[in-house]
């Protein structure tokens, strides 16, 4: 098996706030009925399925709500292959899909005090602590390009994009975390 390579190798900025490729990570697009679904996330990832713009976390892994029957899984690169197998032995019989998405996607960490303000130049989403909260996931657009963000820690959030648009990404948030642009909105 060839080994995984980021898409601009890791490639970081320090703005007002800081800008990080990071990665790999595994990611499996997982479609089926909610209801189906359930038990086998919990059983072999100890996740429950997320609700709908949610994210459910548990150490190193995640299962994010992507769409009414799609939700992806973030875990460990490494973990990719032997979950895709326990996910088709527990659901077999079920219509479901799992596909291994890892390396069509691309991640990035926007970290520091005004991270919120970062993305809310970028993605048409109510970024306000009020509105935006741990556990909460946004599918949208970072300017004209798809995009999935959370909040991934204090002052952290995760943003997962196509790769194939990985250096569009990485430039749109680089411009909108270079010095001089803070505008105070949160």
């Amino acid at each position: 098996m060839a080994s995984s390579v980021n898409a601009l190798q890791g490639s970081s900025y320090e703005g007002y706030v800081a800008v990080r490729e990071i990665g790999p990570l595994g990611m499996i697009t997982l479609r089926g009925s909610p209801t189906d679904l359930a038990n086998p996330l919990q059983v072999n990832l100890g996740l429950r399925l997320p609700g709908p713009r949610k994210i459910e976390t548990a150490g190193e892994r995640s299962a994010a709500w992507m769409s009414p029957d799609e939700f992806m899984v973030i875990l460990p690169h490494h973990e990719v292959d032997r979950t895709l197998a326990a996910l088709h032995k527990d659901l077999k019989g079920k219509h479901f899909l799992t596909v291994d998405v890892s390396d069509a996607r691309a991640v990035f960490t926007i970290c520091g005090a005004r991270a919120r303000e970062v993305l809310a130049k970028l993605c048409p989403v109510d970024l306000s602590p009020a509105a935006f909260q741990p556990g909460d996931l946004r599918r949208t657009r970072a300017a004209q390009v798809a995009a999935a963000f959370w909040i991934s820690g204090p002052d952290e959030f995760t943003l997962v994009g196509f790769r194939s648009v990985a250096q569009y990404i990485f430039a749109l948030l680089q411009a909108s975390a270079m010095p001089g642009g803070e505008v105070g909105l949160y």
